[in-house]
Formats: structure tokens, C-alpha cells, sequence
């Protein structure tokens, strides 16, 4: 009894503490999401908070942390350029048009569920998963040399001089401090632990450095602090319930859709593995529908399952459900109450761990194997990988069963089949 009450308790800090490091992590992606879609920067954090609280809650997968994503992003500025151009300027109604559009994403994604068609994931092939794994690894790694960048009389240009040198060394030291710490002793967090350190640095040695405050004002927010998530009464007055705004919306609802489902349970087949042992496919995809109609009610851009921060999650000794609970509930209290804080963060400090995630996400054994496996296989994982890097996740996915299906339809063709039967006489 004992013993079991140690260990629950062990397990309750590594889930608190893994936490509040995704929620740390949380902040920059979020926000930069909604950038990329075109909103304010509290449309992402408002998304990421209740996408994050309701799947960890109901969703098929404790561990997994969900939020707004960059595949998402990408789809949805076309649709939120084009709500613009169909209002009055400055009345905004792309944004609008984006909550009805995630609330009829939502409901798509729950009748997935409901014909249980998650299960299917299960068919996609080992060469898929691996080049799906390695090609996120380099979009996250890419994503994150935006960071090395400033803009300067409204154009973006690579820091350069003093600046570039603080910023790699402010990466390096957040990811040896991630590399040592384990070494010194595995029970501490390492990823918040080197942000704490470098935070600290930064603060007291008054650096003149990119922040999370400074990174929401260069993009044109008027930073991190919100109140709570308010009912979007306008979405039923300002956007028309008729045919025409389903054609509009309806083939973005069903693209995002899409999208988010299969970058959700690609996720959970990922952390299934890393953890061995087995979510639910279809409940994954109810919570996931269920969390996007409720953050398009109440005035968030939607998301799904956030491969990044899972993993930071997982290797942090986040567990159960309660890690996912912490990371968006802590989320929450940044925006509220302690937003003076968190915009002090150096970006420098959350690319390090990023960076970390990045090795510890790349199937490295892919390069060993690379050799060993059939050509086709190989063919694939390859394909699939630069497909991720240069379209998108689902893409790529689709493009790699297609390919490894049209592989044992071939393999299939050219094997011979023979019975052999004796007659009585």
C-alpha cells in the first residue's frame, strides 16, 4: 500500500510538472499559429486552452496535448482572407466565418467518430509512420529558425552580430542543461528547469533579447493578457445560415477536418508507441470533435493533437490525463494573471527545447535501415518524409498509403499460386 501510494505520488508530480513546461511551450506556438491564420494572437491561446482542456478530459489518449496547429493555420488564412473581403472593412467577419467553419469542422470530426472510423490508423503502414515522424521532425526544426530572425523597417532579415551569438548561445545552453540534467539525476524536469535557469539569466543580466512579450508585439498583438473565453453571439447575427455559406465554408470544414483527425491519431499511434500501451482511436476522434465545436463557440481558431508538445509531454513524464488538465488550466492563468511573466521568457529558451524535441522525434534508425529494407519501403519512407516537409501532413499521409498499397497490389501480382490435388484413382 504504501509502496502504490509512492508511486501514485510520483506520478501526480511528474504530471504536474511536465505541465506547466508544455504550457510554457504552448505560448509561442499558439500564438505564432494565429498569426499565420490571420487573427488576433488570444484567438490561438483561447483555442489552445479549451481544445487542450476538453481532450485531455474526455479524449482517447491521456498524455496527448491537442491545441492550435500550424497545419490547421495554413488552410484556414485563405478562408479568413476571403470572410474579409465579403464584410465592410474592419468589420472583421473572416474571423467569424472561421468559428462557424471549426464548429462545422467539429461536427464532422464527431461523426467519424461515431462510425468508429478511427480504428483505420491502424492499417497505415510501419514505413508511412516513420517517414510521417522524420518529416515532422524537420518541419518543427524549420519552423523554429523563423525565430532567428527580426524584423527591421517592416522586413524580416536573420539576426546578425552580437544578437545571433546571444540567441544560439541562450539554444545551447537551454538544450546541454535538457542533455545533462538526466545524467545528474532523471526525477528533475529537465525542459523546465532550463527554462527557469535561462529566464533567469536573461531577467537579471538585463539582455537585450526576443521574448514572448516582444515576439506577441512585433506580430501586431497588444500581448498575453485576456479575459476569460466569452459565447460568440455575433457568429448567428453577422454570418447568414444559408446554401451559399455552406458551399464557402463547407470545404474548408471538411479539408480541416481531415487534417486534424489524421495529425491526431498519427499522434496517439506516436505516443502509443513511446509509452507502450494503447489509446482509443474513435474516442480520440469524439473529444477532438466535441473540443472544436466548443472552442468556435467560444471564440478559438480550433486545432487537434500538437505532435511537438506531446513528446516535450512524454519525455517530461507526463502520463495521465491530469498533465494535459495542468498544461491548458496553467495556459489559462498566464493569460489571466501572470502574462507580465511568461512574455519575459526568452524565445531563445523555448526554441532550445524545441530543438530537443526535434532530436528526440527523428527516427534515427531510419538511416540504419535505410540499407536493409526493401527498395520500395525505403521508396516510401523517403516520399513521405519530403511530402510532409513540402505540403502538408495529410498529404503526405495519403500519398504514402497510396504508394504502399499500389506496392503489394504489384508484389501481390507477381507471385504464383499453386493447388495440388490427388484424384482417387
Amino acid at each position: 500500500m504504501v509502496q502504490f501510494i509512492r508511486e501514485r505520488a510520483a506520478s501526480i508530480k511528474n504530471d504536474v510538472l511536465s505541465g506547466l513546461t508544455v504550457a510554457l511551450a504552448l505560448v509561442p506556438e499558439a500564438v505564432a499559429f494565429a498569426f499565420v491564420a490571420g487573427v488576433d494572437p488570444l484567438v490561438g491561446l483561447y483555442a489552445a486552452f479549451m481544445i487542450g482542456l476538453i481532450t485531455s478530459i474526455f479524449g482517447g489518449r491521456p498524455g496527448m496535448i491537442s491545441g492550435a496547429t500550424g497545419a490547421l493555420a495554413v488552410v484556414m488564412v485563405t478562408l479568413v482572407a476571403q470572410g474579409n473581403a465579403m464584410g465592410a472593412p474592419g468589420e472583421n467577419l473572416g474571423l467569424y466565418y472561421l468559428f462557424a467553419t471549426v464548429i462545422l469542422m467539429g461536427g464532422i470530426q464527431m461523426i467519424v467518430g461515431l462510425l468508429k472510423m478511427g480504428k483505420f490508423v491502424r492499417l497505415i503502414p510501419h514505413p508511412v509512420m516513420m517517414g510521417f515522424v522524420n518529416g515532422l521532425a524537420i518541419v518543427i526544426f524549420l519552423s523554429q529558425l523563423g525565430m532567428f530572425k527580426e524584423t527591421v523597417n517592416g522586413q524580416s532579415q536573420w539576426l546578425q552580430g552580437t544578437e545571433l551569438f546571444i540567441m544560439l548561445g541562450l539554444v545551447g545552453l537551454t538544450m546541454l542543461i535538457m542533455y545533462v540534467l538526466p545524467m545528474i539525476n532523471k526525477k528533475l524536469p529537465e525542459a523546465l528547469i532550463a527554462i527557469g535557469v535561462v529566464s533567469a539569466i536573461v531577467i537579471f543580466g538585463q539582455l537585450d533579447v526576443a521574448t514572448v512579450g516582444s515576439f506577441i508585439r512585433d506580430g501586431g498583438g497588444e500581448g498575453l493578457k485576456g479575459g476569460l473565453p466569452t459565447f460568440q453571439t455575433d457568429i448567428f447575427t453577422k454570418v447568414p445560415f444559408t446554401w451559399e455559406t455552406l458551399k464557402f465554408i463547407g470545404p474548408y470544414a471538411v479539408i480541416l477536418a481531415a487534417i486534424g483527425l489524421i495529425e491526431s491519431l498519427m499522434t496517439l499511434n506516436l505516443v502509443d508507441e513511446l509509452t507502450e500501451t494503447r489509446g482509443s482511436s474513435n474516442r480520440e476522434c469524439l473529444a477532438q470533435g466535441g473540443a472544436n465545436i466548443v472552442t468556435g463557440l467560444f471564440g478559438g481558431m480550433g486545432g487537434c493533437a500538437m505532435i511537438g508538445q506531446s513528446i516535450i509531454n512524454i519525455k517530461s513524464g507526463g502520463r495521465t490525463r491530469l498533465s494535459g488538465i495542468v498544461a491548458a488550466v496553467t495556459l489559462l492563468g498566464f493569460i489571466l494573471f501572470a502574462s507580465s511573466i511568461i512574455e519575459q521568457v526568452p524565445i531563445g529558451a523555448l526554441v532550445g527545447v524545441m530543438f530537443m524535441v526535434v532530436i528526440g522525434t527523428f527516427a534515427w534508425s531510419s538511416f540504419r535501415i535505410l540499407n536493409k529494407i526493401p527498395v520500395s519501403d525505403a521508396l516510401v519512407l523517403v516520399s513521405v518524409s519530403a511530402l510532409t516537409v513540402v505540403f502538408d501532413l495529410a498529404i503526405a499521409v495519403v500519398a504514402g498509403i497510396i504508394m504502399s498499397a499500389l506496392v503489394f497490389a504489384w508484389e501481390n501480382a507477381k507471385r504464383i499460386r499453386a493447388r495440388k490435388r490427388f484424384l482417387d484413382d
